[in-house]
């Protein structure tokens, strides 16, 4: 590993962090005003259909620049989208149009996080050989979550009384925000500053792509092309697969946790962010324990996925303060253990097939549009009244019985070419169509 891979994992770090931070500060703000149960997951909407709608430009995007400097234009969208998040107040509108103002801020901030995403993960697989894969997703996903259990507990405590009562105590941060989340949210904005001055520091890769289109409509069809041949590669189907169900359940799960600390638990959110750290936790030691998983190997953790499923059934059952956290940790290992081989299987065959932009392009759109149905179903039975417990076995089912349908698909695909397992982990460079 050189310096310019942990100088990438610093930069994402910080905003990962940035990203699940503002998300707790959000809702706080939805709260604030007095939004209804539904509402907070319409945030993850707009951010899924942000990757939704700009997936097949933004693989162009981190094709066609050097990675890094991609990397820091994108956290400027971020910190847009932050400032236009408190300055509802500004233009005077009533609660409701307020809360359009706000998802649409957050909207823009998915903007940035769409854009970056392919420069992200590209430029990983420009930095290291095929060989050394597993151990950088293992690092990345790995320090993801741990953003993501930081980001979680730092927007907890930043909505939280004591630490907001604080911020707003100070004079500079008074003259620009009024309420706890509002100091919150400006707070985070520095986060993704921060974020933004470390890319300026990763080294270019020297990596060379085609030229890439800049019509629009051109750009669409090749990205149709795209998803063509990841779907049609046996491997890459099931690894596709498998993601797009991991990250659209993840979303979702975050969402339930809260409503079910909320309800259940009778949790603030602060408290219930905390939860969400937990999680997080588990995935990371499931990360760390998957990065001994040779990529040759990576298709036998498919089970585990099934099993997560099943665990996830026991929550309605659990009220103890210490079972709950034990329950979160080991769905969290077991989500760790099992999407970080994907993870590296996808991107090493989307990398092979086609270039490192444009597969971890068509990795975002699949996945976020998977959260975007999941997340839509999960707000409509909130608004249709159904108890957070059927939801929740309602959602473990679900996952548990599509992962032994994924299981079977790939134990088809073996039988029908028993040679497939021997060619994961072969070399080559991609080009795009």
């Amino acid at each position: 590993m050189n310096r310019g891979f942990y100088t990438v994992i610093v930069a994402q770090t910080f905003s990962s962090l940035a990203d699940n931070a503002l998300f707790i500060a959000a809702i706080a703000l939805i709260h604030q005003l007095e939004g209804p149960v539904w509402v907070p997951p319409l945030i993850k909407w707009g951010v899924a259909a942000s990757y939704v709608l700009l997936a097949p430009f933004v693989g162009a995007i981190a094709d066609a620049y050097a990675k890094g400097k991609v990397m820091f234009t994108t956290n400027a969208f971020k910190v847009i989208g932050c400032i236009l998040m408190f300055s509802y107040s500004i233009f005077g509108l009533a609660a409701s149009e307020q809360i359009v103002l706000i998802c649409i801020a957050y909207a823009i901030v998915g903007m940035g996080a769409a854009a970056y995403s392919p420069a992200k993960y590209g430029i990983i697989n420009e930095m290291l050989p095929p060989e050394q894969l597993v151990v950088g997703n293992s690092w990345i996903e790995g320090m993801t979550v741990v953003s993501i259990i930081t980001g979680s507990v730092v927007g907890g405590l930043l909505v939280s009384p004591t630490v907001s009562g604080w911020l707003l105590a100070r004079p500079t941060i008074q003259q620009i925000v009024h309420t706890p989340a509002e100091a919150a949210i400006l707070m985070i904005g520095l986060l993704y500053a921060a974020a933004a001055l470390t890319n300026l520091f990763i080294p270019k890769t020297n990596a060379r792509y085609p030229k890439q289109h800049h019509n629009p409509l051109r750009l669409t069809r090749a990205f149709g092309g795209y998803i063509r041949v990841l779907w049609t590669d046996k491997l890459g189907q099931i690894s596709l697969a498998v993601t797009t169900l991991f990250w659209g359940a993840g979303a979702t799960l975050q969402l339930i946790v809260i409503e079910w600390g909320r309800s259940q638990l009778g949790y603030r959110l602060d408290q219930a962010s905390i939860l969400m750290g937990i999680a997080a936790l588990g995935t990371v030691l499931g990360s760390i324990a998957a990065a001994k998983v040779p990529l040759k190997q990576s298709l036998r953790v498919l089970p585990v996925g099934a099993l997560m499923g099943l665990v996830v059934l026991v929550m309605p059952l659990i009220y103890n303060e210490w079972a709950v956290y034990g329950l979160l940790l080991l769905v969290g290992i077991l989500s760790g253990f099992f999407v970080v081989p994907m993870n590296a299987l996808l991107q090493h065959r989307g990398h092979l097939l086609l270039s490192a932009g444009h597969s971890i392009a068509v990795q975002n759109f699949n996945e976020q549009l998977n959260i975007l149905l999941m997340v839509s179903l999960y707000s409509l039975m909130l608004w249709l009244g159904i108890s957070i417990n059927i939801i929740i076995v309602m959602f473990g089912l679900s996952v548990a019985i599509l992962m032994l349908v994924l299981i079977r698909w790939n134990q088809a695909n073996v039988k029908r070419d028993p040679s497939l397992l021997a060619r994961i982990g072969e070399h080559g460079q991609g080009q795009a169509l």
